[in-house]
């Protein structure tokens, strides 16, 4: 591998053949002004157009530009995981690769990094996406996720970030988290700034995004709420629900205990809440059972998590070899 670099672009790409030439490009003439010794890095995930091709012919022309190839499509996360892995610079940017995210605002997000930060987020304040479908849930996210981290955000969907390298190659992710790497960092107690960027129409290709991904954005944002709040102690959740609904089926319990053999009170009518009473004693013993499991698998996992979630066919670089 090169020695350090100072700056790494990570770009994943899935079947954006059309628009890969015009951001090479511009993303060329951006950081030739920066006067920094960089690297470009982009991850062909599982194209199925032209995209591959496009990339080999840019690296044989740029050997700035590194092509990692992925052996199918295993997601935007994994995407960014691979690039991450295989970057060399101090600072590492990421964006995405369907032109919307404007190369002209990398030296306004490394300036503010330069002012002590550890990640720099990019805040699409004009999109140029519809309200109901794209935006408004994406406002209402943002919201939540801010609301239940320490880190306030109005765009975690941008994909236009600023990392340092020890912050991101620190940061373990799985499923679609990439979203929300500055809140999955927070643990490390990470500064974190935004500043406003350009957000573009796209001219080439779909867009993989749609509202039926909404609801896997809930889930995971009530999987970073975990991971943040009790990944390292998951008896403190399970537990303490399950002493709750122990607590409250005992005490049911007992009222019906006293109301039988000190009130003389005949419960024959009232079975459902025998019923209910054992009930939640049941789930409570469950619960802090479940508690203690998720103590051992949390420490494994906390131990023992190297596996990968990508898989390299080959790396492309006229300059690595």
């Amino acid at each position: 591998m090169d020695s350090k670099l100072d700056l790494s672009i990570v770009l994943p790409v899935f079947n954006e053949s059309g628009a890969l030439p015009c951001l090479h490009a511009e993303l060329t003439a951006v950081l030739a002004t920066l006067g920094k010794s960089y690297e470009i890095i982009a991850i062909d995930d599982g194209s199925r157009d032209e995209s591959l091709a496009t990339l080999r012919q840019l690296a044989e022309a740029d050997p700035h530009l590194v092509v990692i190839v992925l052996r199918r499509n295993f997601g935007q996360t994994a995407a960014f995981v691979a690039g991450f892995d295989h970057a060399c610079g101090d600072v590492v940017v990421t964006l995405d690769s369907d032109g919307q995210n404007d190369p002209a605002d990398i030296p306004a997000i490394l300036a503010k990094l330069d002012e002590g930060y550890d990640i720099v987020s990019g805040w699409r304040l004009n999109r140029q996406e519809p309200f109901l479908t794209r935006q408004l849930p994406s406002i209402v996210a943002n919201w939540l996720i801010s609301r239940t981290t320490d880190v306030r955000l109005h765009d975690y969907g941008c994909s236009l970030k600023a990392y340092r390298n020890d912050v991101i190659k620190n940061v373990h992710l799985y499923g679609e988290l990439h979203r929300f790497i500055p809140a999955v960092a927070s643990w490390m107690g990470v500064r974190v700034a935004e500043i406003r960027v350009n957000d573009r129409k796209r001219v080439h290709g779909k867009s993989k995004v749609s509202i039926g991904r909404t609801p896997r954005v809930w889930l995971d944002i009530l999987t970073v709420t975990f991971l943040l709040s009790y990944s390292a102690r998951p008896m403190q959740l399970f537990g303490g629900l399950g002493m709750a609904s122990f607590g409250l089926g005992t005490l049911i319990g007992i009222y019906l205990t006293i109301e039988k053999f000190v009130f003389s009170e005949s419960v024959r009518n009232r079975t459902p809440l025998i019923l209910f009473a054992v009930l939640l004693i049941v789930i409570g013993v469950q619960l802090i059972t479940m508690g203690l499991l998720a103590e051992l698998i949390s420490r494994t996992y906390h131990e023992t998590q190297n596996k990968p979630i990508y898989a390299v066919r080959e790396i492309v670089s006229s300059s690595r070899g």
